[in-house]
């Protein structure tokens, strides 16, 4: 595996790569990949500075909102950390993005196509290939009830496991995008021009200082969301294991059990049996 610092999909960096101006190409070939269709133009939608968006706020999303030349809306977004709510919150920005793209007054018929597309650090389900695809269906026959409705989950854990080649563009880019195999990524650079420009513009980023310690900071946010996540379920089941020896306590002291027992049976102090007792 190389051997990186901070990862391609730390979203900070990866916004970077793929929204800068004058990286348009770069994020023009990564779409065509995923999606699958033609793309002459794509446009990057202008949003607040990424910097200053750090500073308010370290565990912003940091997403990409496009649209293409056929008026398609895409959002790209990278996820790390399994959120164990994901499929509620994609189908609530998805929604959002959707309504947003039709202006006041207008027919729902020009309503413009939306799609998101979700990169996953981590296996969104258990069944299926690295890259799924859910769309809005009827059950009469499987039917697609409208093409407006488009979420991509791009897996990259499955992708590593699958251990695949590079048989399609999706795969080049997906090479790049884990790291996972510096031969497999460098011939995906050979075979991909817009793949080396996107590593040329990642080796930059992780070489200046200023780029690398927002890198960091967003990184560092990350890390210390899954901690207090994690420290807040321990602190719960402290307090739940407390609970249920104040319980046990209450228990034994009808029985006429002596303080110095329920003590040693359950853990309490006694200032807190005898408490429980008076």
């Amino acid at each position: 595996m190389i051997e990186r610092k901070l990862p391609i999909t730390n979203d900070y960096i990866w916004k970077k790569i793929f929204s800068k101006k004058g990286n348009e190409s770069i994020l023009k070939d990564f779409l065509i990949a995923v999606l699958e269709i033609p793309i002459e133009k794509v446009e990057v939608q202008a949003e607040v500075t990424l910097e200053k968006q750090l500073e308010q706020n370290k565990l912003g999303r940091l997403d990409i909102l496009a649209v293409l030349d056929d008026d398609t809306v895409v959002n790209i977004e990278i996820q790390v950390l399994n959120p164990n709510n994901f499929i509620e919150r994609t189908l609530y920005y998805w929604s959002g993005n959707y309504y947003n793209n039709l202006v006041a007054g207008e027919d729902y018929r020009k309503v413009k196509k939306t799609i998101a597309i979700n990169i996953l650090d981590y296996e969104q389900f258990e069944e299926g290939p690295f890259h799924e695809i859910a769309r809005l269906k009827r059950d009469y026959s499987n039917k697609i009830l409208t093409d407006k409705l488009e979420i991509h989950f791009i897996q990259i854990p499955k992708f590593k496991k699958e251990k695949r080649g590079i048989r399609t563009k999706l795969e080049q880019w997906m090479q790049f995008i884990s790291q996972e195999n510096s031969k497999g990524v460098e011939l995906a650079m050979k075979e991909n021009k817009e793949i080396k420009k996107a590593s040329d513009e990642y080796e930059y980023l992780t070489g200046e200082a200023e780029e690398r310690r927002l890198a960091f900071l967003r990184d560092k946010a990350i890390r210390d969301e899954k901690s207090m996540k994690e420290g807040g379920r321990e602190e719960g089941r402290e307090e739940g294991r407390e609970e249920k020896q104040i319980e046990i306590a209450k228990e034994l002291l009808k029985m006429g059990m002596r303080i110095e027992d329920i003590e040693r049976a359950t853990k309490l102090t006694k200032e807190q049996i005898k408490k429980l007792k008076n």
